[in-house]
């Protein structure tokens, strides 16, 4: 019974690991990462005039360092212990420090732009926005490829007031262009310049009588 307990142990031990974060999970999201940078990166170079790429890294590497001392000279130490410890010298010796790389699990989202590659934070609002945008709708057109089905409505809440002129157009034109892709978009935003662009709107004015909708077509 013993044997027989430590066996099962053994298979529920592989099993979770198999099925953790680092088995099962990680495999399906590398294979399924090239199609949705790809996508990424297709929306994103129109939203920036192909200024900006995005790279999705499974893996960093990191050195785990390690300390020991070592003698330098072992006569000299039996030397100086030899003649006494009056002359208050110390065994001579060396700190060394040893480093090893290894390879962690990761998920990192690598923005560059022509100069390089930067961290997310150092973008301004208006490309933060752009890029996550753009994953955001790869990652929906991938979903919905996987699963057969089409993607019938698009929402689109605020943000768009983090673009400058050329950075709202440039947005217009990419939804424009994946307009046929679904049946319904809808964008939510108070930048008359936003507004303005688009033919069929409802509008909704606060009065001091409440709110009044209107629909233009």
């Amino acid at each position: 019974q013993h044997q027989t307990a430590q066996r099962q142990q053994r298979i529920y031990q592989e099993l979770a690991q198999a099925f953790g974060r680092n088995g099962i999970q990680t495999l399906m999201i590398e294979n399924v990462l090239p199609q949705l940078e790809a996508e990424t990166n297709l929306i994103l170079s129109r939203l920036s005039a192909n200024q900006l790429h995005v790279q999705f890294v499974t893996q960093r590497s990191t050195k785990s360092k390690s300390k020991s001392i070592k003698i330098d000279d072992v006569k000299t130490f039996r030397s100086n212990a030899k003649e006494g410890a009056a002359d208050g010298e110390a065994p001579r010796s060396r700190l060394t420090h040893t480093s090893s790389a290894r390879l962690i699990e990761t998920l990192d989202i690598l923005i560059a732009d022509a100069h390089g590659t930067r961290p997310y934070e150092t973008y301004s609002g208006g490309e933060a926005f752009r890029v996550n945008f753009a994953i955001r709708l790869a990652l929906s057109r991938l979903l919905a490829q996987r699963s057969g089905t089409a993607l019938q409505l698009l929402i689109i809440d605020e943000g768009f007031g983090t673009q400058d002129a050329e950075g709202c157009d440039r947005l217009i034109a990419a939804i424009n262009a994946i307009a046929p892709a679904f049946a319904c978009i809808l964008t939510v935003t108070h930048v008359p310049h936003f507004k303005e662009a688009f033919q069929a709107r409802i509008e909704v004015i606060k009065t001091e009588h409440g709110s009044q909708v209107s629909l233009s077509l």
